[in-house]
């Protein structure tokens, strides 16, 4: 199965919804040309997942490049979340609606909730799913929600989430959260899969990335494929983009996955949703 897999290879979500396996994060791209003309490249490249937010200040942008792009719209799987301030029912409502605009689409493909906001999650989750009921978006899910959350959010939905979104590599495991989502049918997507750079020159992924002869940021993108995430590595840079989707000309052996499994310490480089209540 791995070496069928291509940059259009997907997943199913519920309600049949196919998603890339292989996206670009535009989390931290600037608002203006940086982020539309990453946007721009990595369409070019066949990317056909973008993850922006509204928190990110840059959804206009890739709109714009979406457009821009000529690539047919029902081509582009199209994600972007409702922040922490706009929480509730009617504000979801709302929220959703100044997305689409600031998109310039009059539908999303994947709605989330980025954080699990207390006292009105349930709430937001009741306007969500009035979101895809209304076919303002064909899937619908949150980020950053551990087993506790999914379970509190499953205890009262109508519609489980379809994906949950959180940091994943081989420095955060999240072993009983990826093995819960499984269970209940919610698909991973990994962000931050390339832990920022900062663990680049660890000695086993060098090796691996040795002999299998590609960076090791590459490895670390196929290895979340590999392990049935949806992985959305972020860059601005056209070269990287290319790097980053060129990971589907070779294969990680199961001592390979072993040896980057081994290498899990807890590390984040983002949020930590633990605690949150």
């Amino acid at each position: 199965m791995a070496g069928a897999w291509t940059i259009r290879s997907t997943v199913e979500l519920r309600g049949g919804v196919r998603m890339p396996v292989l996206g670009l994060g535009v989390w931290q791209s600037p608002p203006g040309d940086e982020t539309r003309n990453a946007v721009l490249a990595a369409l070019r490249l066949g990317y056909r997942l973008v993850d922006t937010a509204r928190a990110y200040r840059n959804e206009e942008d890739v709109g714009a490049a979406i457009r821009e792009s000529g690539v047919p719209r029902d081509e582009v799987f199209v994600t972007t979340k409702l922040w922490n301030s706009d929480h509730g029912y009617d504000s979801t409502l709302r929220a959703c609606d100044e997305s689409l605009r600031r998109l310039g689409l009059d539908r999303l493909d994947l709605y989330l909730i980025h954080w699990p906001v207390p006292k009105l999650r349930g709430e937001t989750w009741r306007a969500m799913e009035r979101l895809l009921a209304d076919g303002k978006a064909r899937a619908i899910g949150v980020s950053n929600y551990t087993v506790r959350h999914l379970d509190e959010l499953l205890a009262s939905a109508n519609e489980p989430p379809s994906v949950n979104q959180v940091e994943l590599h081989p420095f955060l495991l999240q072993r009983e959260l990826v093995d819960h989502c499984k269970a209940k049918g919610i698909q991973v997507e990994a962000y931050g899969p390339l832990v920022r750079g900062h663990k680049m020159e660890n000695p086993v992924l060098q090796r691996v990335a040795h002999r299998v002869g590609r960076t090791p940021a590459q490895v670390l993108v196929r290895w979340g494929i590999e392990h049935g995430l949806v992985t959305i590595p972020k860059s601005v840079h056209e070269h990287r983009i290319r790097e980053n989707a060129d990971v589907f000309g070779f294969s990680l052996s199961p001592a390979d996955l072993a040896a980057l499994d081994g290498l899990d310490e807890g590390y984040r480089t983002s949020w930590d949703p633990t605690d949150a209540p």
